[in-house]
């Protein structure tokens, strides 16, 4: 480029779109004075480039206090995107560059060598358990006062395997040799893990640990010079760490805060749990955030600042509080026990008196059974029958108090009459904390205890205010047999749910960790909502730079066709239920078909899976290309429609507009001719927890129902539309189908399109869609 800008070298293509120049200094600009960029771009606008290239500017600028880039997004296919952005950037970096070095972060199960091969009694089931319990039986070897080193530890799992390794012998030519390979990488250690002194322990932990230097810097332990490889994903941290002999998830959080882009998605942020123990080093100053798919930010934020407990943790709790007392109980009978001087030694330590634990115990079982009363009635008052009915019953919600008129809560009142007072509350969490100290040690097997996220959740639960929060008991459809035949917990597992409904200022009291940065999506508008509901308001009242940009699409307009379809409006009230005929639905299913016998792959999206069932059966019944419905089920089933959906000539995918197909999945090149939105999908208002964020927002921001509901469903209207054109060749056709898209009225929603869509989505009656659609056809180009 001529007179290149300082964020040339960073930007891995020829030449920016104008957009993204402009984008990429304003988030240059911004970051500079502590600030932010909220960027809406259509798809195909380069965002995470953009994103890239700013943060990538900050952090190699020498006069910057910018360390790092941390990706956040809630979406795999986002992710992907960035890790391949990053490799493009390192592959066109000038000669004299060093690599841009970075990370993807992934769960354990992922990374450990033993889940990976189904080994060691390690699957990705137990993971985590397992993980934890082989941890502390390896510290404990080799601590303070410990049986033996680490160097011993790692020099006899790897002696098993010297005569081997000596021999030069290849995973290949030894199928059948006594060692663990991952991935066809051999490792040194044998394919189950070790014992020491008949104590279980994990080698490739004890070689992370052998591998530490005595100021405890973690990454002196790391194996490799990650400066020199650029990316490093999930696949090549195993193969490095494990071939070394190292635990792979220990090496990934000693890399955390050493390399220079690190991409995980919004637990890696918010969650109060994996920030504590995990990627806590990464929230200050020197940090450049990139918040990607932001439009999902509040939602997924609320559900992780949000907690519950369980029936069964009560239950486990309880049990895990009395094996704890149990010792002393014996002892004051007379026997001796080790046991009883240990958690005395430990409850001393901890400043927790046997009394606080019988409270706190006596208080999980009166809880338990006020749970049991509060289900049972209700169920006797909503379904009679409920006990001849297990099988036919659904989810299910009681509400603690009215989610319109905050107050307090009906378990928290319970407690306070029967005597369960602040005390108990707040010396939960503390009480849970040891119990799990106390039965790391006295229990000899890898278990995740209860308690300590009983008390926390507890202890939240009664210091929480009531208008923010909503709590409430919810009843999620289960079937377990080895429960009584009359008790509600053989057809629901219960939770006691504290709900953040306000989400705002965690989510501003977390960015303002940051030093600056990018919050980006397709869907940000209006603007002002979103500043509102993500505490970027709250940023820049405390002087914290907010900065907005909006992109439409800069590709062709003769290359689309973009059509508001004024057809009755998809309300539950108009349609009624799937199958019921009736004009509205008759009108919308005239106008998916009419999008959908034309040639190529189609997109419907509906509000609810229900809707796409009908939607999908009506139109098979009326076209001769192939119909998919995709239903709620896991990713391997949705990536398998994904690749039938692609192969071969057109199809018709049917799916809810409140799923995984028509976010973040990349439809490039012919992979979608046409997408088609049939109505607003709106949210059930009827569950109490919808009603008191509602409530919520009204306090706050006086726009309860359009803050909380009606911007996002447009959002998620606007993306699944934008799936269609994603680059300048592609041609495609856009529709919203529903009259509150098209016209004004009490309930339309067409003023929260942002202004360019607004002009470009021009009113259609459904008389005139077939005329639209062929005069955009009339349009195509000979060859392409």
């Amino acid at each position: 480029m001529t007179d290149s800008p300082p964020w040339a070298d960073f930007f891995g293509h020829p030449e920016p779109y104008p957009e993204q120049a402009d984008g990429i200094d304003a988030a240059v600009d911004a970051a500079a004075d502590g600030g932010f960029l909220a960027l809406e771009g259509a798809c195909g606008t380069g965002k995470t480039m953009l994103a890239l290239t700013a943060g990538l500017d900050r952090v190699r600028d020498p006069d910057s206090a910018f360390e790092r880039v941390f990706v956040l997004t809630s979406v795999k296919q986002q992710l992907r995107q960035f890790e391949t952005d990053l490799r493009t950037v390192n592959e066109n970096l000038p000669s004299d560059y060093d690599p841009v070095s970075g990370l993807t972060l992934v769960g354990k199960a992922d990374v450990c060598p033993y889940a990976r091969e189904n080994r060691g009694g390690i699957d990705r089931e137990n993971v985590y358990e397992r993980c934890e319990g082989l941890r502390e039986r390896t510290r404990n070897l080799v601590g303070d006062g410990g049986a033996t080193t680490t160097s011993n530890l790692v020099s006899e799992a790897r002696s098993q395997q010297v005569g081997l390794m000596d021999s030069g012998a290849d995973a290949s030519d030894a199928p059948d040799a006594d060692y663990l390979s991952v991935d066809g990488e051999p490792t040194p250690y044998r394919p189950d893990t070790e014992e020491y002194d008949d104590v279980e322990f994990c080698p490739f932990y004890a070689g992370f640990l052998d591998d530490l230097p005595e100021d405890g810097d973690p990454a002196e332990a790391v194996p490799f010079d990650v400066t020199e490889l650029g990316h490093v994903g999930a696949d090549e941290l195993v193969r490095l760490a494990a071939g070394h002999g190292s635990c792979p998830h220990s090496i990934m959080g000693a890399l955390v805060p050493e390399v220079e882009v690190v991409i995980g998605n919004y637990y890696h942020a918010f969650d109060p749990v994996t920030t504590g123990t995990f990627t806590g080093a990464l929230l200050d100053d020197s940090t450049f955030v990139v918040c990607d798919e932001a439009h999902m930010l509040e939602p997924r934020v609320r559900d992780l600042v949000s907690d519950a407990v369980a029936d069964a943790s009560l239950r486990d709790a309880e049990n895990e509080l009395t094996r704890v007392v149990q010792p002393l109980s014996f002892e004051s009978a007379g026997a001796e026990s080790d046991d009883a001087a240990l958690v005395r030694g430990e409850l001393e330590d901890a400043d927790v008196t046997v009394e606080e634990i019988e409270a706190v115990r006596e208080f999980y079982a009166d809880l338990r059974g006020e749970l049991d009363r509060r289900v049972t009635a209700h169920l006797d008052r909503e379904h009679p029958d409920w006990r001849a009915s297990m099988r036919e019953l659904d989810d299910d919600e009681i509400p603690l108090r009215d989610p319109e008129e905050p107050g307090e809560d009906a378990i928290t009142e319970w407690a306070d009459g029967e005597g369960h007072g602040e005390r108990v509350w707040a010396r939960a969490e503390q009480v849970g904390a040891v119990v799990k100290r106390v039965l790391d040690t006295l229990e000899d097997e890898d278990k995740q205890r209860a308690a300590p996220g009983v008390g926390r959740t507890l202890n939240a639960w009664y210091r929480e205010g009531h208008t923010d929060f909503f709590r409430a008991i919810e009843l999620e459809r289960t079937f377990d047999e080895t429960e009584p035949p009359d008790s509600w917990r053989r057809a629901y597992n219960a939770r006691l749910a504290l709900h953040n409904c306000l989400p705002s200022e965690p989510i501003g009291d977390r960015l303002a960790e940051f030093g600056g940065g990018v919050l980006m999506s397709a869907t940000l508008e209006p603007m002002d909502l979103f500043r509102e509901v993500t505490g970027l308001d709250h940023l820049a009242e405390r002087g914290r730079p907010v900065v907005e940009r909006t992109y439409g699409l800069s590709f062709p307009d003769e290359n689309r066709a973009s059509l508001a379809v004024d057809a009755p409006k998809f309300t539950h009230q108009n349609r009624g239920a799937p199958g019921e005929e009736n004009p509205t639905r008759l009108a919308h299913l005239d106008a998916t078909a009419a999008v959908a016998r034309r040639e190529g792959n189609v997109l419907v999206g509906t509000p609810s899976y229900a809707e796409a069932t009908w939607m999908a059966e009506s139109l098979s019944e009326r076209l001769d290309k192939p119909v998919l419905l995709d239903e709620s089920s896991g990713d391997r089933e949705t990536e398998s429609l994904k690749d039938d959906f692609f192969a071969g000539d057109g199809k018709v995918l049917v799916t809810s507009l409140r799923g995984t197909l028509t976010e973040g999945v990349d439809y490039r090149g012919d992979r979608l001719s046409a997408a088609v939105v049939c109505g607003v999908p709106i949210i059930n208002t009827a569950r109490p927890q919808t009603r008191a964020v509602i409530t919520a927002y009204d306090r706050r921001f006086e726009s309860g129902f359009e803050t909380a509901l009606t911007v996002p469903a447009v959002r998620k209207a606007r993306q699944a539309v934008g799936r269609v054109i994603r680059g300048p060749d592609e041609r495609g056709v856009r529709v919203l189908l529903d009259a509150r898209y098209a016209r004004d009225s009490w309930n339309a929603v067409r003023e929260y399109l942002p202004e360019h869509e607004r002009e470009e989505y021009q009113p259609v009656s459904p008389d005139m869609l077939e005329v639209a659609l062929d005069r955009f056809e009339s349009r195509r180009p000979t060859s392409r």
